[in-house]
């Protein structure tokens, strides 16, 4: 399946904001994280893992609010496996959320960092 264009618009915005993208559509047996991101340098980086919500109408909510429960626990399984089998990556880690709505033809993003534990 191919992305939604609204995951290359969170990569670019987060690589405007000075994070680097390491991987995209990481898929394990688990589930799939949208985005993994590095923020900083060395021993100081933060492995930043984000989900990217869309929603082109706020009628029914805003895009955040469809990150439930079972979707962080699917996303915090995901990342411990990309971990394990990325040797070195002894970093902190953090779990973001961009929302991106479209309400009037121009997309609006929000970036919630530290979304959930």
């Amino acid at each position: 399946m191919q992305p939604h264009w609204s995951e290359s618009l969170a990569a670019a915005y987060l690589r405007y904001h000075g994070l680097t993208e390491l991987a995209r559509n990481h898929r394990c047996r688990y589930g799939e994280i949208d985005l993994i991101m590095r923020e900083g340098r060395n021993q100081e980086a933060i492995i930043v893992f984000v989900e990217v919500k869309y929603r082109q109408r706020l009628d029914f909510g805003a895009p955040e609010e469809t990150v439930t429960v079972a979707k962080q626990r699917r996303i915090l399984l995901t990342a411990s496996h990309y971990l394990q089998t990325r040797s070195g990556f002894d970093h902190m880690t953090r779990f973001d959320v961009i929302a991106i709505s479209q309400p009037h033809y121009l997309p609006r993003i929000t970036w919630i960092k530290d979304a959930f534990i």
